[in-house]
């Protein structure tokens, strides 16, 4: 006998909001209607395996069928089904969790894998539908189900005849959504949504025996990380992200307490090392897809990684689309943070060639992350390593060998000299090419550097420098020669100074003269390290366009330099000023009007010996 009555919910302006707002992306409902068979298929695998029901042999699947003539999409499962009255409970009761009666009612039994909220899951059906039917037959003996609602706060229910057990579920697609009729729109939303739902999903399945399943049911992530070989993880990567260069190593995530959690992360090479490109990380829930890169579960940096995680134990809420914050996310959050230290500590102890090899692709990586998660960066600072002016990489300790702290004039109370430890100074490079002739120099002398030339460097060595302020500080190579390059004390020589300031003409650049180590370089131009620090802060933040002052290192050792003396006064200044070239060149490029000068000068020399 057919009945009418009243969807039951508290507001007749709720209806609306489930249909347009509940969900962030509207082709999310295909997930929804499709989690919802699985959620079916569990619960009567689950009574099966209980013998409070039985198996008939038949596959358990979901079938998605399309049909343009009569602008329908449908999605039939052979799960529990339902009867009359649970048609009552679990749909016009809006949000009244079919799962979570389950799950109480055979909570000792064990209920893993059902996630539904089927009563709000289902609604999501009128984001796309005009009108929307089920008909459903129960597994236990009652008659099916026949429920339909144009998505008002009206429905009509009946008894009807239907074949096996399982819930079907008729959309009527609306006009102005038609290309949810279309079968590669519909393969492409079960591709991205379902590729690894625990049973099979057929879109406009025939049998005929030639139907292929789009998903996955036992995803690689699934199995146990010692049934898995390093062909398999590629294929998968490739398969997965439509990645077809070879990712660098993963890690494989199983664990079972406190709290499961299976997934793998993937470390791709990098295509541009001047920018952090972001991954896809994409969470499953019993392998039921819920978004990509949700930051409460996948720590920022953690985000440039490609990946998939699945935890059975996230907190959702009744749209599975968001998290619950709370302590659980944060541990499972924090666990994947460990695994990703673990991973790296492993490869730099165990196979520092690797680890090497792959170093430019994970640099960027790894510094982003120290600087974003204090957790991660006290696991992982020992392991850090440097790309040194030689192309030998080196961890910070190997470059820096520990030595005793030096004394100090300083005594403490009871009489005894105090000891403290003064900063090490690490140079680094920032531009292997304009800093050629620095490193030269530096190499000359036995002195080492560190290549820091990605965009991310500047940033990280302020935050190595804060995190460890007594015990290291960087000075890029051509911001210092005292200590360095230097041989002797500074002297002080008013001719030369006359001819250099005659020569240069420029108040934003003060002359000094020094004896340095090598005789080869006639000057070399320095800018203080912290000045420098500040003045590009300020470019970057808008602050300001202006350059710090420069300093000439004029070489009391150069034989040139030498000389300057005992020529007149017009060459003085002509060799003063292409001194002064000669270092800017090899300090920066050039500017047009810097250049042209230089060329012009050059010319004249070339014109001193063809005469």
């Amino acid at each position: 006998m057919k009945r009418e009555g009243n969807i039951k919910i508290s507001s007749e302006n709720m209806m609306p909001i489930i249909k347009k707002w509940l969900y962030s992306d509207k082709d999310i409902f295909l997930r929804e209607i499709v989690a919802n068979g699985v959620d079916a298929i569990t619960k009567f695998n689950k009574l099966v395996s209980l013998g409070e029901a039985a198996a008939d042999g038949e596959e358990y699947c979901i079938k998605i069928t399309t049909d343009k003539k009569t602008k329908t999409l449908t999605v039939e499962d052979n799960g529990i089904g339902m009867t009359e009255e649970e048609v009552e409970n679990y749909i016009t009761r809006i949000a009244f969790s079919g799962a979570s009666d389950f799950l109480e009612k055979y909570e000792k039994a064990g209920g893993d894998g059902i996630i539904g909220h089927f009563g709000l899951g289902f609604y999501s059906a009128y984001m796309v539908s005009e009108k929307v039917e089920i008909i459903t037959k129960s597994y236990k003996d009652a008659p099916a189900v026949h429920w339909e609602s144009d998505g008002n706060s009206t429905y009509s229910i009946e008894e009807c005849e239907k074949e096996g057990r399982g819930t079907k579920i008729i959309m009527h697609v609306a006009a102005s959504e038609k290309e949810f009729l279309e079968e590669g729109m519909v393969k492409e939303l079960v591709r991205k949504y379902c590729s690894f739902m625990p049973f099979n999903v057929y879109v406009n399945y025939k049998g005929d025996g030639k139907d292929e399943p789009l998903n996955s049911t036992l995803p690689l992530y699934a199995k146990n990380p010692k049934d898995c070989t390093d062909e398999d993880y590629k294929k998968f990567y490739t398969d997965t992200f439509m990645d077809f260069n070879e990712p660098m190593f993963w890690v494989h995530l199983n664990m079972d307490y406190p709290f499961k959690l299976k997934g793998i992360l993937y470390f791709p090479k990098v295509k541009n090392k001047l920018e952090l490109e972001r991954g896809k990380v994409k969470l499953y829930c019993n392998q039921v897809f819920i978004a990509d890169n949700i930051k409460e579960v996948i720590p920022e940096f953690l985000m440039l990684l490609n990946g998939v995680i699945d935890c059975p134990d996230i907190p959702l809420n009744v749209s599975r689309s968001f998290l619950q914050n709370d302590r659980q996310v944060q541990k499972i959050s924090k666990h994947i943070t460990k695994k990703v230290a673990d991973k790296l500590i492993s490869l730099f102890k165990n196979d520092r060639e690797k680890y090497e090899s792959g170093w430019e692709d994970l640099a960027n990586f790894v510094k982003f992350g120290c600087i974003k998660d204090n957790d991660f960066y006290d696991k992982i600072k020992d392991v850090i390593i440097y790309k040194d002016v030689n192309g030998k990489y080196l961890s910070l300790a190997e470059l820096l060998p520990e030595e005793k702290p030096a004394e100090t004039a300083e005594t403490a109370d009871n009489g005894e000299k105090k000891t403290e430890s003064k900063p090490k100074t690490v140079y680094y490079v920032s531009d292997e090419e304009q800093q050629a002739q620095y490193i030269k120099l530096f190499k000359d002398q036995g002195l080492n550097a560190i290549l820091c030339d990605n965009f991310i460097d500047p940033h990280f060595l302020s935050f190595l420098e804060y995190k460890t302020p007594d015990k290291i500080k960087f000075v890029r190579i051509d911001a210092d020669v005292d200590g360095a390059l230097k041989d002797g004390e500074s002297a002080e020589d008013s001719v030369l100074a006359d001819i250099f300031k005659t020569a240069l003409a420029d108040d934003k650049i003060s002359v000094k003269f020094e004896k340095l180590k090598s005789a080869d370089v006639p000057a070399v131009i320095v800018v203080d390290e912290y000045m420098r620090r500040y003045s590009e802060m300020g470019k970057y933040y808008g602050m300001s366009d202006g350059e710090p002052n420069k300093t000439l290192i004029v070489n009391l050792a150069c034989p040139v330099v030498a000389k300057l003396k005992e020529i007149d006064e017009e060459k003085q200044s002509f060799v003063a000023g292409y001194v002064y070239s000669l270092a800017l060149a090899s300090f920066k490029k050039l500017s047009p009007e810097e250049l042209d000068k230089f060329q012009k000068d050059s010319l004249k020399l070339l014109d001193c010996y063809t005469k």
